[in-house]
């Protein structure tokens, strides 16, 4: 059975949140480690987004959803994702990351990212995979 573009998008993400998962290891990042962490944050970002856009799309009928704050609103309030707050205060730290540097920014999302949006992404992965089983 041939697989579905969320699917097929879904195995990218995993090979991210892989990477994201291995600075998550490390407590203590010098400067450098530091900016791989965000880097690695922003493309799971993106593909954790584009995967709940396509699932919208091919799963639930939402065929002219696009862009990360419609996409993002309807995946929780379908019940895809558990916190829309925390999503949306993710898709703001997203946007920092790629429009403006600065340190003290820089520090506030790597909290956010240990924190919050780590656990947010572990929590779609698992919810995505049972989805996948499903079907």
């Amino acid at each position: 059975m041939e697989q579905l573009r969320y699917q097929q998008r879904f195995e990218n993400f995993k090979r991210a949140f892989a990477q994201l998962e291995r600075f998550m290891q490390h407590p203590n990042l010098n400067e450098m480690e530091a900016q791989g962490l965000i880097k690695a944050f922003e493309y799971t970002y993106e593909l954790s987004w584009k995967v709940l856009q396509d699932y919208l799309k091919e799963v639930k009928g939402y065929v002219d959803i696009s862009g990360p704050n419609p996409v993002i609103k309807q995946s929780f309030q379908d019940n895809i994702i558990s916190n829309g707050t925390d999503w949306m205060k993710m898709h703001k730290s997203r946007n920092l990351t790629s429009h403006v540097y600065d340190e003290e920014i820089a520090n506030d999302i790597v909290q956010d990212i240990r924190s919050i949006y780590f656990g947010l992404f572990l929590d779609f992965k698992n919810k995505i995979e049972a989805e996948i089983k499903l079907s």
